[in-house]
């Protein structure tokens, strides 16, 4: 028999469970904190970037001392005091995600000290023009807050460890782009490996929580402006396809370069050189940036926000070299060991690609194909077909495109994955094995600083006066 729940009696239970409320309001209040963190992040990098071309416009040459002599700076005080901040950061929330990372060692890749490091390093990356982005830093920083949160659960939480680690990460998507959405849906294809994490709705809450921080302060506008499409028709069909290969193609080979370059799987010069050398490596990527980003008249520099707005708006035209030359740049920058993400790059290469094709086929609906563009080549690099086309969707208020950047997206991702491993599955296995050799290393020394304890006489430990 069907049994109705009494309203007061159900209210009165609701109101009267200390641990639920309290469970809820810390879930809620982190959440907005790791939201706010990300609108920091977000502040810093575009001061960076603004003082980096203002210093440019001042001394044409200064890139090609500026950018090398910061790259090194970066890379060393990652190397020495925040090891654990090197790279985009979403290979390190999977690492600490992952079954096999004890409790105790999740510091090595989540912790309020790396959330601090990685926001001044990020910036200080942008500062030098590299071609790198915030949206991935933003999951590691977004994660590190929204841990800290377990400190302040009641015993017997039901929202676990993992369940704020994932909250964490994709609340700092949802703040980074301003997309909600796109943050559940990261945490659910990228982060989420238990189907029970996948249906909290705390969790889901505290993402959007985090993204209203975003369009709070920013407010809610779409970072590459709105797009004007006209009637999709069967015109779209052949220059889409022919976008989303391309796509698909480049982004797995762009996945590949950054799996076998970042793991050292790759025995040539320059990853010996990067092995033995890792500050002189690191001015030679710096050099390369900055006669790039000379070349193509800044083009290239720091993340690819403008000209890819400008794409979209018409206003603005790329070099016909510009895929290329982004692609080499944001390679090298993330090569280099400096901190920093690739999305905000694969979107500019992306775009630019979907521009390229449309002036080549002479499509007149150029916006639609720089959108699937960017979805693909996006869903190609990190294989989350579903993330990608929502967070374009969301961030070019492109919902009249819905169909055709899911197709697109879909069809991108799945020719990566002939080309390419998953990259951030690949990196996140680099950071436990290299955890495990720590550990390993870390073994034989205190075994024999536990011998040595045990050989040594000890003075009897002296009673208490009286």
């Amino acid at each position: 028999m069907i049994s109705f729940p009494r309203f007061l009696d159900a209210l009165r239970t609701e109101l009267s469970n200390r641990r639920v409320w309290q469970t809820r309001v810390v879930v809620a209040v982190f959440g907005a904190l790791s939201g706010l963190t990300v609108v920091a992040l977000t502040w810093l990098g575009e001061q960076s970037i603004s003082l980096f071309q203002q210093g440019w416009a001042a001394y044409y040459w200064l890139p090609l001392v500026w950018t090398p002599l910061l790259t090194v700076l970066v890379v060393w005080l990652t190397q020495r005091f925040a090891p654990g901040a090197a790279g985009s950061g979403i290979q390190q929330v999977v690492a600490a995600l992952h079954s096999h990372t004890p409790l105790a060692s999740r510091s090595h890749f989540i912790s309020m000290k790396l959330t601090i490091s990685k926001m001044l390093l990020t910036a200080g990356g942008l500062l030098g023009g590299l071609s790198l982005g915030r949206e991935g830093p933003s999951v590691q920083i977004g994660a590190g807050v929204m841990h800290s949160a377990r400190h302040f659960l009641p015993r017997n939480s039901t929202v676990s460890d993992h369940g704020l680690l994932i909250a964490g990460g994709a609340a700092g998507i949802a703040a980074a782009f301003n997309t909600p959405l796109g943050g559940i849906m990261f945490a659910i294809e990228e982060l989420s490996r238990r189907p029970e994490q996948r249906n909290n709705g705390l969790i889901m809450a505290a993402i959007v929580i985090s993204g209203l921080m975003g369009i709070s302060f920013f407010g809610n506008f779409s970072y590459f402006g709105m797009i004007h499409v006209g009637a999709i028709s069967m015109s779209l069909l052949g220059p889409g396809l022919l976008v989303a290969i391309c796509a698909g193609v480049l982004g797995g080979l762009f996945s590949r370069l950054l799996v076998m370059s970042l793991s050292g799987l790759s025995n040539d010069r320059f990853s010996r050189w990067r092995a033995i050398y890792p500050l002189r490596f690191a001015a030679g990527c710096g050099l390369v940036v900055a006669v790039v980003g000379l070349a193509t008249n800044g083009d290239t520099f720091g993340s690819g926000y403008e000209p890819t707005r400008a794409l979209l708006s018409g206003e603005g035209d790329t070099s016909p070299l510009y895929v290329l030359l982004k692609f080499v740049v944001t390679w090298i920058t993330a090569w280099s060991g400096v901190p920093g993400g690739i999305f905000a790059p694969s979107l500019s290469i992306g775009g630019a690609l979907g521009a390229d094709i449309a002036n080549l086929t002479g499509h007149l609906d150029a916006p639609a194909l720089i959108a699937l563009g960017m979805a693909g080549f996006l869903a190609a690099v990190t294989q989350a077909p579903l993330t990608s086309f929502i967070i374009v969707m969301e961030m070019v208020d492109g919902h009249g495109l819905v169909l055709t950047l899911m197709a697109g997206a879909l069809l991108a991702s799945g020719l990566s994955r002939l080309i390419s491993a998953p990259l951030y599955e690949s990196l996140a296995e680099l950071q436990l094995q290299r955890l495990s050799k720590s550990a390993a290393a870390a073994a034989p020394v205190a075994a024999k600083s536990e011998k040595t304890d045990a050989e040594t006489p000890h003075a009897p430990t002296p009673l208490p006066p009286g």
